[in-house]
């Protein structure tokens, strides 16, 4: 059976006398959840899919190795730009009324009973995993003839990689890197009193696995136990009085000022080494540790030890758990998925003529190809001698992506070819500057954005020369041009060759090339900064001002964060109105649902399952008259006024209809969705009598594959019995 997480706590505001809330009252912070707080009750939510004995027993080991990598980028991001607040000596408040030190100490306390809630899921994984024939074993629980093998192994490929340093007057205190793993041992020499202490990185990565697999079966022990039981081959002829873990967690906010950078490529490259080198905000130690050595530990690293030190009993690491959770289980994991063919594109023919005739495609990743659409539609393009020019937006990609390749070769057939590259895309910055690097030198025209902006839409402009003239075809996406994440994230593209659109593009990439800010005339596309946040807001109030008991009004918005004040200010406005508004919000959510007299007619709802939600919808009913757009933007503040993003809206009949089911599911999802309550906790919906007990997920892959085998029979048809057109 689940495990029902506990009622929520009823902490939600009291309305005004009358039940009313007035205008004013809008500002109140009590309004408001914190960012942070709901970013963790996120991964609450996704700790419980560890925890969940419906989940597949490898894909909750997955789950807590997530849990785990989020929240160690929690730190380096969020806990290190608070911390940086603190030092700074800042005391403004947030729109929900808390400090940095405050949403700090409010942030560990959660941290802590994740962590409580994680020592106890990984005993009982370990259980499940021993019975499944799978062993994570402690090096003494290994026989003598496996040790000494084992000891062999680590001889010959991991021993020369490890280097101890010593910690003594005549050395200084070494140099930890971020989410390094660590041994602090004690030593003293044989028939001696006197100790010391050195340090040894445990050399993870690299090619170096966490866990040495024993023998020929799926047995497996930490590196670090390996090595803690082998130190006499670091330390010959002396005593290793104790061995104790530690690890620690740097502070990522390295940014410089822009505008003041006379080489923005150098400025990043600097930026890199700064964040090698910055502020440690959180110290990890094992169980056991000594209160002499946690303390001076504490104190080298700059810590406060009562806050900033948190003592893990078990493993450390746990997002090293991805190891193990990839092994070769069909029977642990979830069924295969296999992305398939979009129906539309299920031919050998030119894919711009498809789209031409199409006049828009909808792509639904990962149920949909990322390889067979977008990867083809450069492909092809690269390839199409009537193939002019190509422009694309790159935030993130594999280091080895066939997108890249395309563009390169394109640039070699003579197409003109222009990428503006985000080189402050987080923890991407050097694979970005090695690509820009890589495309400069096979002719491509890269630039690096608008200073000032994070350039995040997900745009490819192609001009093609087509029977009747020149004609644009767009790809606007949802997610990152990423191949790998195109299979584990949950994204949608739009394919199009619609004029208004190409304009709008050609507008935007004039702007990121040039950084030049004069009026420009879009049609269709909502771009930010200039233009998107105040278009939603506007979309927002007319929803409110067009609401009839006749004519109810809708709002329903699908995406990561909702955190800009502005919208959720505006939300409340059209709901105290009597406005139906539906968020499908994945992590943060400043808005409270369900509060009398201001959002009764809200509900916002959080599925976490197999992909990670990562498109972004926003639709309005608008009288009967729809809208509906996708696009790259959350509703976050840095979003709509600190970043290059796009909506393009969603026009044909059919494509809507996709649209409407994919929202539908998710809102009607029974076995992956959580439904916030005022006060910011999550309760999971459980399937009840006659309910589908399939998540969102599975009912999607469902009918994409439905939506092939249409595509199929209506292809075989065409074969039979039409003719096929003459290519122009």
């Amino acid at each position: 059976m689940a495990r029902k997480p506990s009622p929520p706590k009823k902490t939600a505001p009291e309305t005004a006398a009358g039940g009313e809330w007035s205008v004013c009252d809008l500002a109140a912070p009590e309004l408001y959840l914190n960012r942070e707080l709901t970013w963790l009750a996120f991964n609450r939510r996704v700790l419980h899919e560890a925890e969940d004995e419906r989940t597949p027993l490898l894909e909750r080991v997955k789950f807590a190795a997530i849990v785990s990598s989020n929240l160690d980028e929690f730190f380096m991001k969020r806990i290190g730009g608070l911390k940086q607040q603190v030092g700074a000596g800042i005391q403004n408040l947030t729109v929900d009324g808390r400090t940095p030190r405050q949403q700090i100490e409010e942030c560990y306390a959660v941290v802590r009973e994740l962590g409580e809630r994680k020592r106890l899921l990984f005993g009982e994984l370990l259980t499940l995993l021993r019975s499944a024939g799978i062993q994570i074993l402690g090096y003494s629980e290994i026989p003598a003839r496996e040790r000494k093998g084992l000891r062999d192994y680590y001889i010959r490929n991991i021993f020369p990689l490890v280097t101890p340093q010593s910690i003594d007057p005549a050395h200084p205190f070494p140099f930890i890197s971020n989410l390094s793993l660590n041994l602090l041992v004690t030593l003293r020499y044989l028939r001696e009193r006197e100790t010391s202490l050195a340090r040894v990185k445990v050399p993870v990565g690299t090619g170096i696995p966490r866990f040495l697999r024993v023998g020929d079966k799926d047995r497996f022990v930490p590196l670090e136990e390996v090595m803690q039981h082998n130190l006499d081959l670091l330390f010959p002829e002396m005593e290793v009085v104790a061995c104790e873990f530690f690890r620690v967690t740097r502070n990522a906010n390295t940014e410089r000022n822009e505008e003041q950078a006379d080489d923005l490529l150098s400025m990043i490259e600097s930026e890199l080494q700064d964040r090698r080198f910055a502020p440690i905000v959180r110290l990890e130690v094992a169980t056991g540790m000594g209160a002499v050595h946690r303390g001076m530990l504490a104190a080298e690293l700059e810590l406060n030890e009562a806050a900033d030190v948190f003592e893990v009993e078990g493993m450390l690491a746990l997002r090293d758990l991805f190891e193990i959770a990839g092994l070769g289980y069909p029977e642990l994991h979830d069924p295969p998925h296999h992305p398939v063919d979009h129906p539309r594109l299920m031919t050998d023919r030119n894919i711009f003529h498809v789209i031409r005739d199409a006049g828009a495609i909808l792509l639904q990743h990962p149920y949909d190809s990322f390889a067979t659409s977008v990867e083809r539609f450069l492909f092809e393009a690269s390839e199409d001698p009537k193939v002019r020019a190509i422009k694309m937006t790159l935030y993130r990609t594999a280091s080895d992506s066939r997108i890249i390749d395309c563009l390169v070769h394109a640039a070699s057939n003579g197409k003109q070819v222009a990428v503006a590259v985000e080189l402050k895309a987080r923890f991407d910055e050097a694979a970005n500057i090695r690509l820009a690097e890589r495309m400069e030198e096979a002719g491509i025209h890269v630039t690096y954005g608008v200073v000032g902006l994070k350039t995040h839409c997900k745009v490819i402009l192609v001009v093609r020369q087509d029977y009747d003239g020149l004609r644009r075809y767009v790809h606007i996406g949802t997610g990152n041009y990423h191949p790998g994440t195109a299979r584990l994230y949950s994204d949608l593209g739009l394919l199009t060759s619609d004029e208004a659109i190409g304009q709008d593009a050609t507008e935007l990439f004039n702007y990121l090339t040039t950084g030049y800010t004069p009026r420009r005339n879009y049609q269709k596309l909502l771009p930010a900064p200039k233009h998107l946040k105040r278009a939603l807001l506007a979309r927002i109030e007319r929803e409110a001002e067009l609401h009839s008991e006749k004519t109810p009004g809708l709002i329903q918005f699908k995406m990561n964060a909702l955190e800009d004040a502005d919208i959720v200010a505006a939300l409340y406005r059209s709901a105290r109105k009597g406005v139906r508004i539906d968020l499908l919000i994945r992590d943060s959510c400043r808005l409270r649902p369900g509060v009398p007299g201001l959002s009764e007619t809200v509900r916002v709802v959080s599925v976490v399952g197999r992909f990670l939600e990562h498109s972004r919808i926003y639709y309005f009913r608008n009288n009967g008259d729809e809208e509906y757009y996708i696009g790259s933007a959350d509703a976050m503040k840095r979003n709509l006024e600190y970043r290059v993003e796009v909506l393009a809206p969603v026009e044909a009949p059919d494509l809507r209809k996709e649209l409407r089911a994919m929202l539908d599911v998710q809102l009607g999802d029974r076995r992956s969705a959580w439904e916030m309550q005022p006060d910011g906790s999550s309760v999971q919906r459980m399937p009840g009598e006659g309910d589908d007990p399939r998540g969102s997920h599975e009912i999607l892959i469902a009918l994409a594959e439905k939506r092939r085998k249409a595509g199929a029979r209506l292809k075989k048809k065409k074969a039979r019995g039409v003719v096929r057109r003459p290519v122009r």
